[in-house]
């Protein structure tokens, strides 16, 4: 049995095989309507009501706010007790780094969702 890959200049003898089938041909895109609103089968809402929902949305992400900033204020307090304490074991000062590392992850991650929260908080209407 003989393989190649070069099915346009095959060795002599060779039989071809397929293992995948050619792949379908993709449709041609069709031509999009401009549209004033609402896609096509998606309910329209109306003003008032996408206000209570936005206003809801706007408290949500204040309180989720609030949260993220008392916990990173708590994660703060507890990287800066972490620095202050240096154990016996802790002579190089790379074990001293691996054991703040966490704490330090911590503060970065809060502060990241606190500004993933104000973006979100800005982007409201």
């Amino acid at each position: 049995m003989i393989y190649s890959n070069t099915p346009n200049n095959p060795p002599k003898g060779a039989k071809l095989v397929k293992c995948f089938s050619d792949p379908a041909p993709t449709p041609a895109p069709q031509e999009s309507k401009p549209e004033s609103g609402a896609r096509e089968g998606f309910p329209k809402v109306d003003g008032q009501t996408q206000k209570k929902r936005d206003d809801a949305r706007r408290g949500i992400l204040e309180k989720e706010l609030a949260d993220e900033q008392q916990q990173l204020e708590a994660a703060r307090q507890k990287l800066a007790e972490e620095e202050a304490i240096r154990t016996g074991n802790e002579r190089n000062y790379q074990r001293y780094l691996d054991r703040v590392q966490p704490f330090r992850d911590a503060v970065a991650n809060h502060e990241r969702n606190i500004e993933a929260i104000k973006r979100e908080i800005s982007n409201l209407k």
